[in-house]
């Protein structure tokens, strides 16, 4: 029995999707003599809680709840829910490269999980970055998309890093089969979520 068989969403309880822009904590509170933007600027319900995390550099779809037995559906590993990031990474990499990201690569002495890898052929149609990348002159760049079924701290960086590609931008862009492209939201914005588009991000395979 898989965990979106198990998990029933409860109607007193509150569901959203956020799409998180770059160069925000993953938190409500902000470090002391801090003055990085949080959570807590984009007035989410005061009862809910962020359902796994994004870096401080990372945008994308992050779910938020007040149901601790979702956060257990989610975050478990045994349920290998797939994450889908796109990643633009420095040059352009070869066959080989992208064969070694998707069959696992050693990352702080441990092999990461295998995963579905391609290179895009067209780069994809992302809102601007508040901050734009730091493009090295002469270097080109590429996009990668990369599903996960663990989550590792900065898991893609350190994956594209070790086959010789720095990321230079990473989106999140689906859970599951809840995509953030079909949710109409744009950097900072957020919306509740049906009962269906909680369970999309409950299903075990993308696609």
């Amino acid at each position: 029995m898989s965990s979106k068989d198990r998990f029933e969403a409860r109607s007193d309880c509150t569901y959203i999707a956020f799409y998180k822009p770059y160069a925000v904590l993953c938190q409500f509170t902000n470090p002391a003599d801090s003055d990085k933007e949080t959570l807590a600027n984009f007035r989410l319900p005061k009862s809910v809680y962020p359902l796994g995390r994004l870096d401080f550099d990372s945008e994308g779809l992050l779910l938020f709840s007040d149901d601790s037995s979702l956060n257990q559906a989610l975050l478990n590993p045994e349920h290998a829910h797939p994450r889908v990031y796109l990643a633009q990474v420095e040059n352009v990499p070869a066959s080989a490269e992208l064969k070694k990201l998707a069959q696992g690569v050693m990352v702080e002495g441990r092999l990461t999980a295998p995963a579905k890898v391609k290179l895009l052929q067209v780069d994809p149609v992302l809102p601007p970055r508040a901050v734009p990348i730091r493009f090295r002159k002469n270097i080109p760049t590429a996009w990668i998309e990369l599903t996960l079924t663990e989550g590792r701290n900065r898991q893609v960086r350190k994956m594209t890093a070790s086959v010789g590609h720095p990321t230079l931008r990473l989106v999140r862009v689906a859970i599951g089969d809840l995509k953030l492209f079909d949710l109409d939201l744009y950097p900072g914005q957020w919306r509740k979520l049906s009962m269906n588009e909680i369970c999309l991000a409950l299903e075990r395979v993308s696609g």
